[in-house]
């Protein structure tokens, strides 16, 4: 059940609650004075914030929205970020969205980095999922944690059923669902959870889950997807689509259903025509760990058990690239949504990845530095992050404490958060 902090207004005869009066009436004359300035005058002031800024005012009201949107403001942002005045007309949020793409790719890629760490289980923690400035934690004990990015307090806190271990899971703003056992387990975010009966027959373990409204999608060890309808909370589907274990999945904007297994074969179906669409081959026979799918250029990656990272174009069904990014076992590879330049790698050996997703080729390798740099009020430790020389062979004389196995990580923009299978996490911050 969720836990959320409950709050009783001030006395009326607080000065307390005179003060916040007090500032609520100043910071409506200070908006009321803003919104009153004239096209010009905005345009001028606008003309000083970099993009980011002015994203965020966009959102003020209609009228800066309009005058952003401006054509002799946009003709401006384009001359001055640009340094030409020719440039392709486009709407001023493709802009903003491909220069925010390409500061987030020189982040990751060159740019300066520390990494917060901060307890969030009391024992482990070997998930997580980042969504809207929120990041979701657990596997490992008996709880999922939501997490503020921006003040790394726990915000909200899920109960998992007793005897049940939670396989996998993942949010949206309304709800929490999850993979307990072989059974689902849907949390609303109202405080109210429901359980699924097992599956009809089903003795095996489920390995792993992905949803798409309406539907959930449950990958088990006897290499069957189930489908799970989540209002009627019944299983509709059954697809057979390996003779190996499931060990992981992904859903496109189609609902075609992708699923790797442990004999190396990546499989597509389509659960409208029950049938399968075709299957992707890949070299590595000791089986595929972890799928990411890039829904803006229709790419699939995925991570083996043996280091090998590879890329299928979905539109041909061909394999572009596969390349060895690590001598170990890969748990998770992850993108920000819609970046179509850089892929986050992580797994066994704890070193943090940055692959061109076009090509394969490691575009920075990163590990946390043992000094640290600060520990405010104790929340959390600061310590200063650190970028490995290309092609870096001595991997082994890094101390296991600058590299704990990446268990799972999430991208957001200029930041990544990854588990180690340990009650900390970490959230790697780029500029």
């Amino acid at each position: 059940m969720s836990k959320r902090q409950q709050f009783s207004p001030p006395a009326a005869n607080d000065p307390a609650s005179t003060a916040t009066a007090d500032e609520r009436k100043k910071s409506r004359r200070t908006q009321t004075t803003a919104l009153s300035l004239d096209h010009d005058i905005l345009c001028m002031i606008f003309a000083f914030l970099d993009m980011f800024d002015l994203v965020r005012c966009t959102l003020v009201c209609k009228t800066w929205n309009t005058v952003i949107e401006s054509l002799s403001l946009r003709e401006f942002h384009r001359r001055k970020l640009m340094g030409s005045s020719e440039f392709p007309k486009k709407p001023l949020r493709v802009i903003f969205a491909e220069m925010a793409m390409e500061q987030h790719r020189l982040a990751l890629q060159d740019g300066s980095f520390h990494v917060d760490q901060w307890k969030v289980h009391s024992t482990t923690a070997a998930q997580c999922r980042m969504k809207m400035g929120t990041v979701a934690t657990g596997v490992g004990d008996k709880v999922i944690r939501l997490w503020s990015v921006n003040s790394y307090r726990c915000i909200e806190e899920y109960s998992v059923p007793a005897m049940l271990p939670l396989v996998d899971f993942d949010f949206d703003e309304s709800k929490i669902v999850g993979l307990i056992g072989s059974r689902l387990c849907i949390w609303r975010r109202n405080g109210k959870r429901s359980i699924f009966s097992s599956p009809e027959g089903a003795v095996v373990k489920g390995s792993c889950m992905r949803y798409f409204d309406p539907e959930a999608m449950v990958g088990y060890d006897d290499g069957a997807i189930r489908v799970f309808d989540m209002y009627s909370r019944s299983c509709s589907q059954i697809i057979r689509m390996h003779s190996a274990p499931v060990t992981c999945l992904c859903v496109s904007e189609d609902q075609l259903i992708l699923s790797g297994s442990t004999s190396g074969s990546i499989t597509i179906s389509d659960p409208y025509s029950v049938q399968q669409v075709t299957t992707l081959r890949s070299s590595d026979g000791r089986g595929i760990r972890t799928l990411c799918l890039n829904p803006s250029s229709q790419l699939l990656f995925a991570g083996s058990a043996v280091g090998y990272t590879y890329c299928w174009d979905l539109r041909t069904r061909k394999q572009l690239w596969g390349k060895r990014v690590s001598p170990n076992v890969i748990y998770s590879v992850q993108h920000m949504r819609g970046d179509r330049s850089t892929l986050a790698v992580g797994g066994i050996d704890g070193i943090l990845r940055f692959v061109n997703q076009n090509d394969g080729t490691i575009v920075s390798s990163c590990i946390m530095e043992d000094k640290l740099i600060s520990s405010p009020s104790g929340s959390f430790q600061r310590r200063k992050g650190r970028r490995l020389p290309d092609n870096y062979l001595n991997i082994d004389i890094i101390p296991t404490s600058a590299r704990p196995s990446i268990t799972c990580l999430a991208v957001g923009m200029k930041k990544v958060v990854t588990t180690h299978n340990s009650s900390d996490i970490r959230l790697w911050k780029f500029t």
